[in-house]
């Protein structure tokens, strides 16, 4: 049986340039990024909306999600060591045992931070162009598992958050963790974000529900933080103060999420119903 386990053992970084690193991680963060403004740019022209509007979306977006992401780590996740290095949690940089700093990037960043930065800066966004704000979530919400299948592949990419050890014939033996078979709930999770963004896609074309109501962006984050929460059970907890928890913190941060996308879709089922 364990000659059917993937031995996983992909180095991080893709090529290094006088101690600067080019990362799958950063590579493909950055690729679903412009995939998921390629898809936005027909539906904004659909929905007339403006080109500069459309171009302007991507910085927002990038310095949300990645803004939020990041603090969301350092406050959530790590809080007793950032506490005491500040400046690490906006610089890609860490100090070693020698008391230097070293560059080795953003390790670190929380979905649940990115979708909170993401958020807000929409919101920003939303009063610079005049955008009504559910509208701009609505548009979002339809590319958005897009994105977030293309992050858990780089979580792959850097044999990060893991899962519990198993014996099913797809498990992984990470080995730059250990020689434990694993799940790989970060596959588990692109493949139900994917499997997400087909379904959102495919309702918008059906044209069955209206842009600017909030029924794209309950069921995009009801949908997503409901199969966080599923396979958050297979994996390793992210931090040892998780160990006693029932649920662990990216379960309990999911549940907002869950409540406030319900709320939108109920309501807009009941008014196409």
């Amino acid at each position: 049986m364990t000659s059917l386990y993937i031995n996983w053992d992909v180095n991080s970084e893709i090529i290094n340039l006088y101690g600067f690193p080019l990362k799958y991680y950063g590579l493909l963060f950055a690729s679903g990024l412009v995939l998921c403004m390629f898809l936005l740019k027909g539906i904004f022209k659909t929905q007339k909306l403006s080109e500069d509007a459309h171009e302007s979306l991507f910085l927002y977006g990038i310095v949300g999600i990645f803004v939020g992401a990041r603090l969301g780590h350092c406050l959530f996740y790590d809080f007793d060591y950032f506490s005491q290095h500040i400046l690490e949690i906006f610089l890609p940089i860490q100090k070693d045992s020698s008391g230097t700093y070293q560059f080795i990037g953003y390790a670190g960043l929380a979905s649940h931070g990115g979708a909170v930065g993401l958020l807000f800066a929409l919101y920003l966004y939303s009063k610079k162009f005049n955008i009504k704000y559910i509208m701009i979530l609505d548009l979002i919400a339809i590319v958005a598992p897009l994105g977030a299948t293309f992050i858990r592949l780089a979580n792959l990419m850097n044999s990060e958050m893991i899962g519990n050890p198993t014996t099913m014939p797809w498990a992984f033996v990470f080995r730059q963790i250990d020689n434990v078979p694993r799940h790989p709930t970060q596959l588990y999770e692109a493949i139900s974000y994917f499997i997400i963004f087909i379904v959102i896609y495919s309702i918008y074309k059906s044209k069955r529900y209206e842009l600017g109501k909030g029924f794209y962006f309950g069921l995009c984050i009801t949908l997503i933080f409901i199969m966080r929460i599923l396979i958050e059970f297979l994996k390793i907890n992210q931090s040892e103060f998780e160990d006693g928890m029932l649920l662990n913190m990216g379960q309990l941060l999911s549940i907002p999420f869950i409540i406030i996308g319900l709320f939108f879709v109920i309501k807009n089922v009941k008014q196409t119903s």
